[in-house]
């Protein structure tokens, strides 16, 4: 399965006539968060493939045409994917949460895990602590997914929220559990068959 990750940076390459030779061969397209949904929307109307997105902290609405998996599962050519978006509250906002928040919110699409007999792939707009994140609470990962990444073993989560801008930024970890961990912010390519 081909995978286009976006995250929170729109890619000139991709917005323009360029997108259908660059994303040619793409099963789906998952959105981390933190783009407008007009950019959103010309990805899902260029390029022949459904797009699974999450809220990131500055989202208001989702794209038009495009399937929130936010709190849910998801599977997709026998893909288990599940969507918990949002990050550290920081300030007063939408699709900010707790440690605590986040951990319910997680218990919450218990349910749908059990019922798919696990994930294959999380997909988040904040990190996993200690893992892509930074030190202020704005940009502070979720303990709460290394939990999740322990138990369930899924072959890759993908993230944002953590912008290459910010510094030198290591975009990819292996998690304890054996999970790869990327930061998609801009964009990214990925055979879902060699993370297997």
């Amino acid at each position: 399965m081909r995978l286009l990750a976006v995250s929170d940076e729109e890619s000139e390459a991709l917005w323009s006539e360029r997108v259908k030779e660059i994303a040619d061969g793409v099963d789906l397209i998952i959105s981390c968060g933190d783009l407008k949904n007009e950019y959103l929307e010309f990805l899902l109307t260029m390029i022949n493939a459904p797009l699974l997105y999450v809220f990131g902290n500055h989202d208001e609405t989702g794209p038009e045409g495009g399937i929130c998996i936010d709190g849910k599962i998801y599977e997709a050519g026998g893909v288990r994917f599940l969507g918990l978006g949002g990050s550290m509250r920081y300030r007063p906002g939408s699709n900010m949460y707790s440690e605590g928040e986040m951990r319910l919110r997680f218990l919450r699409a218990w349910p749908g895990i059990l019922l798919h007999g696990g994930i294959d792939v999380l997909v988040t707009h904040a990190p996993a602590r200690g893992f892509g994140d930074l030190d202020d609470l704005a940009h502070r990962g979720f303990g709460t997914f290394n939990g999740i990444l322990a138990r369930y073993r899924p072959k890759l989560m993908l993230h944002g929220h953590v912008h290459s801008s910010y510094g030198r930024i290591r975009k990819e970890h292996v998690h304890q559990s054996g999970t790869a961990i990327l930061n998609v912010c801009g964009c990214r390519m990925i055979d879902f068959a060699a993370q297997q």
